[in-house]
């Protein structure tokens, strides 16, 4: 499962599933990221990992943190480093609000997947998000169960299944 492709085409390599548990997602916007050749050619082979990354502005760049890409396979001894920080590209004004938007109490940059275009560039989809408490997910859960018994309500019992 080294590339899902969705949709419009792009192949995703890295997707942050437990974001969507932790974080309330306020808004999404796409990041180009700037990579070492080994590095666009570890996440081709699909070796990203997601999990515990976040991204902070630092004098007036946006820098992802703690996102893991495997040294490249067939790398010599100038492969990267797996876990350093990688600078994501914006345009100044989205920068400038970003800034802005993560000054405010308990926002914070998230990064989603990690995905290539059609044209080859590797992207980053990041949000804007919120920390959720415990009580925030247990309710989450609470209304993911209610819309699945609601599904099964519909559905009318057990379809497909022989009694025996």
């Amino acid at each position: 499962m080294a590339h899902d492709k969705t949709e419009q085409g792009e192949k995703v390599v890295a997707t942050n599933r437990k974001a969507f548990h932790d974080y309330a997602i306020q808004e999404k916007l796409e990041a180009g990221i700037a990579l070492v050749g080994t590095e666009v050619k570890a996440l081709r082979e699909g070796r990203a990992n997601l999990r515990d990354s976040f991204a902070s502005v630092d004098r007036g760049q946006v820098v992802l943190h703690h996102c893991h890409i495997s040294p490249y396979s067939h790398g010599n001894i100038m492969n990267h480093e797996p876990l350093r920080p990688r600078v994501l590209l914006l345009h100044r004004k989205e920068i400038r609000k970003l800034i802005g938007q993560t000054q405010q109490k308990g926002l914070t940059l998230v990064p989603l997947r990690i995905y290539f275009t059609p044209g080859g560039l590797a992207k980053v989809e990041l949000a804007l998000a919120r920390g959720k408490r415990a009580y925030d997910r247990r309710e989450t859960i609470k209304q993911r169960e209610a819309g699945r018994e609601m599904e099964r309500a519909m559905k009318g019992g057990r379809k497909g299944k022989r009694s025996r």
